[in-house]
């Protein structure tokens, strides 16, 4: 039997699951609803299968829901949070958590306090690439790690095929630190522990709405120094680059799952997947996330993971 989700969002991610669950063996889409007449269409024509509710309560009440996906901007994450948690079912949200640090602090305590399984869209937690990375380190092969670099550049912000969600360009809940490189935070830290900030240093355009457009941090994770840099200005190719250095071999992540490694010499690439690593990364992820609901070990992160990587971005940003 199918576990049945709860699909709040129908923008860019909301889309994305519903097309990768169409693929699972394990989940299946049973409900969708977004609040925007143009987007429930759109979904109502490419998932005729799919319910179509009439708000977000009644998508999270509805009859065979096991899980409610939350797909929705960053603003109202904690409201369907909490109507998911009231219902009784299953949460598996996009971070960040909260605009908020505090609400995001909250719905932490809240989930715990009620036990209520949940589990943020950090793909990074059920990767082979991360696997072979954290293999990598696990084994000593990298010798000592000395330091980590992560360098992102997004010309234009946001990309073009998120021109849609007007909010990611905001400063309120968008900005490429919170949607690219909180990936990377929770990467540093499912490797290397806790991390603490640091320093920083921010550049916002002259407005008070408009995200950031350079971002500089140094992160210790346990003596471990990590070096972050982001930027949308300028021309040239996006940049999504995580390195961790070693003093036997160094091993570098490239554009999500392209890994290469060196021992001193150029990168060598690494043969990670047999196929299609976007479908591979959905399997796997889907995996584990059937084994959180089953109440078995599993790799995907947390909401406790999640404040941990807000409560470092949200200071970056401040």
């Amino acid at each position: 039997m199918q576990t049945g989700v709860a699909i709040i969002g129908l923008g860019i991610m909301g889309t994305r699951m519903l097309d990768s669950l169409t693929l699972s063996e394990t989940f299946r889409p049973v409900v969708a609803w977004d609040p925007s007449d143009a987007a429930r269409s759109a979904a109502a024509a490419s998932f005729p299968e799919l319910m179509i509710s009439a708000d977000a309560a009644a998508a999270i009440a509805s009859p065979g829901v096991d899980v409610v996906y939350i797909a929705s901007p960053p603003a109202a994450h904690v409201e369907y949070a909490v109507m998911a948690a009231d219902a009784g079912k299953a949460i598996y949200c996009e971070k960040p958590l909260a605009v908020d640090l505090a609400e995001a602090e909250q719905l932490v305590d809240l989930v715990v306090s009620r036990e209520v399984v949940n589990a943020v869209n950090f793909p990074f937690g059920a990767a082979p690439s991360v696997d072979f990375i954290a293999a990598q380190h696990a084994s000593g092969a990298l010798g000592d790690v000395v330091g980590v670099d992560l360098r992102l550049h997004f010309v234009p912000w946001p990309r073009v095929w998120q021109k849609e969600a007007a909010w990611l360009s905001k400063r309120a809940e968008g900005g490429f630190l919170r949607e690219v490189g909180s990936h990377f935070v929770y990467l540093t830290e499912k490797l290397l522990g806790p991390a603490v900030l640091v320093d920083s240093s921010c550049t916002y355009p002259d407005d008070d709405r408009s995200c950031e457009t350079f971002v500089t941090a140094r992160l210790d994770c346990s003596g471990v120094p990590v070096s972050l840099t982001g930027t949308s200005v300028g021309v040239g190719p996006d940049i999504v680059e995580f390195v961790i250095w070693g003093s036997k071999r160094s091993i570098k992540l490239d554009n999500w799952s392209d890994v290469s490694m060196t021992f001193g010499g150029g990168w060598e690439v690494q043969e990670i997947y047999a196929s299609d690593p976007r479908r591979e990364n959905n399997s796997r992820f889907f995996a584990e996330l059937a084994a959180l609901l089953d109440g078995r070990p599993s790799s995907i992160a947390s909401f406790a993971d999640a404040l941990s990587v807000q409560r470092i971005v949200e200071a970056v940003l401040a």
